[in-house]
């Protein structure tokens, strides 16, 4: 039975860099998940007989919205959904499955990194038939959907048991309950030498990676362990609990700083490795060595060609323009293509769809490739164990290596988290007034030789936009980057990227804090971040 219920929208279903992210109260508001999921639906247009992906990445109420979007799409007149079990689904599995399967788009239930539990948060996005995030065409569109809503079309028939893998009808729609790691885990043999894996594993190399409780640890579990021959306990905190068991599922130094201790300590394993909460970011830690992000999508893309499904070379790599330029190095060397884009993975996929960018990544520890399209945590650590596996050294060394041959790019973030979000606003506009009379000026010792607030102008859709983050840029090469984050979901976050670059060959080991110090001088001056937000230091160093 289908039932047509009245309701009245709201105001605040705005979606940001990752779709709509709220605190849980606010999604269990009466109606608030049903207006959301029918706007989707009403902005998609013609749903009969299409096929949609469900899942997200277990936190706490994602059974329940996975219910009520079954019911919804059943009322849509989809003519199959393909639900993870459980509920589950990483974020890169929807991914492949929508374009393995040929779906319309997915519901992806996750607020990614963030924390979960009854009051923490909880998010809705809808990725397109290309498997991707929706591009801000769509999410706008939504939005204005949103804002006009009056009514919401549900199955009132009982729901499936998302627990029992197979087939059920509901109404006029075929229900698929799918292993949600059996697609995914296949599609990564495609790519990784998987038998040379196995035999680092079996030559006594160890590793540890922190599932933090979250959506990767039944893919991990699954893949290094029983695929690869990784000794059993390799994979820690595999079991996802709906609030991560209290913690953080974000894999930087803060929130994996267990894991950090232990790669720096006296008998650290080999290799170690974080995913988050919906199992698209990653964290990579060699003995005695963090890579940072940055480092890291220039080191897979400078190496790629070592796994099979990377062997014929790369079409160009994509970076977010607060990521390091140190993979622009690698593709002039390369003599590929470099992209320098808007945070948010969404501004990757019409490169990735129209051939032009093979790998793309994100400082915010977010890396990918054109197998899907979403940044992919597992993916990273694989073509990591990959190259490790080819070429016989450790991270630590691979690293190494590619700044003796590249140079540098010392880099890092300074986020202030939680800030008053009126005071974070003026510290911005106050900033965006003053970009005119930078270039000449000497700040803290260094020459400003331009400033700007970043535009992108797609190359394949001509589309543009705008205010993606303040760009002041030094003589020298040297830059600081500052920008208010779309992920979170109270008050704001400020973000300030710090970046110099290094050649000279007795200069490329020293502490990177203290080599970016008359940088992180210059952000305080110019920005005065102490007198408009009342913080003496960030929230997190990464």
């Amino acid at each position: 039975m289908i039932e047509t219920v009245a309701t009245t929208a709201y105001d605040d279903q705005k979606p940001g860099t990752s779709g709509l992210r709220k605190k849980v109260p606010v999604f269990r508001q009466p109606n608030y998940v049903e207006n959301f999921i029918q706007s989707i639906f009403d902005t998609i247009g013609d749903c009969a007989g299409k096929t949609l992906v469900i899942g997200g990445d277990g936190r706490y109420y994602n059974r329940e919205v996975v219910d009520i979007a079954i019911r919804m799409a059943v009322a849509a007149g989809f003519g199959r959904l393909i639900v993870g079990a459980g509920g589950i689904l990483s974020t890169p599995a929807a991914s492949n499955i929508i374009r393995r399967h040929g779906a319309i788009g997915g519901i992806v239930l996750s607020a990614s990194h963030n924390p979960g539990g009854p009051t923490e948060d909880f998010g809705i996005k809808f990725n397109t038939a290309n498997g991707g995030p929706a591009p801000e065409k769509v999410t706008e569109a939504i939005f204005a959907r949103t804002q006009t809503i009056e009514r919401y079309m549900i199955s009132r028939q009982a729901g499936v048991d998302v627990d029992q893998i197979g087939s059920t009808r509901l109404d006029q729609t075929q229900v698929e309950i799918i292993d949600p790691v059996a697609d995914y885990a296949a599609l990564m043999e495609t790519l990784f030498d998987f038998g040379r894996i196995a035999e680092l594993f079996g030559s006594g190399f160890r590793m540890a990676f922190d599932a933090m409780h979250a959506v990767t640890g039944p893919y991990a579990k699954e893949i290094l362990e029983k695929r690869l021959g990784a000794p059993a306990g390799t994979v820690r905190n595999f079991k996802p609990l709906p609030d991560f068991g209290g913690h953080h599922p974000d894999p930087n130094l803060v929130h994996a700083r267990a894991l950090y201790e232990e790669m720096m300590g006296e008998g650290a394993p080999d290799f170690g490795a974080a995913s988050d909460g919906d199992g698209d970011r990653n964290l990579i830690i060699g003995r005695g060595i963090f890579v940072t992000p940055s480092d890291s999508l220039a080191v897979l893309a400078a190496n790629a060609h070592l796994a099979p499904g990377y062997s014929g070379g790369l079409k160009g790599i994509a970076r977010s323009m607060p990521t390091s330029a140190a993979a622009d190095r690698v593709a002039d060397k390369l003599g590929i293509g470099i992209y320098e884009t808007p945070t948010g993975w969404k501004f990757f996929g019409n490169l990735l769809d129209a051939g032009m960018a093979t790998i793309c990544g994100e400082e915010s520890a977010g890396t990918g490739s054109d197998h899907v399209r979403e940044k992919d945590g597992l993916w990273a650590v694989l073509l990591w164990l990959n190259i490790l596996a080819a070429r016989g050294q450790s991270a630590r060394e691979i690293v190494e290596a590619h700044w003796r041959e590249y140079g540098r790019n010392y880099y890092s973030r300074h986020d202030y988290e939680g800030l008053d979000a009126e005071a974070a606003n003026g510290l911005m506009e106050a900033l965006r007034a003053e970009l005119g009379s930078l270039p000449g000026r000497a700040i803290a010792g260094l020459e400003v030789a331009a400033a700007d607030d970043f535009a992108y102008h797609d190359p394949v859709d001509g589309s543009v936009a705008r205010n993606q983050g303040i760009r002041i840029l030094f003589e020298g090469g040297s830059r600081i980057v500052l920008r208010l984050s779309g992920t979170g979901t109270s008050g704001a976050t400020l973000r300030v990227y710090l970046e110099r670059y290094e050649a000279a060959p007795d200069r490329l080991a020293l502490d990177t804090q203290a080599a970016l110090a008359d940088l992180i001088a210059a952000a305080e001056a110019v920005a005065g971040i102490r007198a408009r937000t009342g913080r003496d230091a960030p929230t997190v160093i990464t």
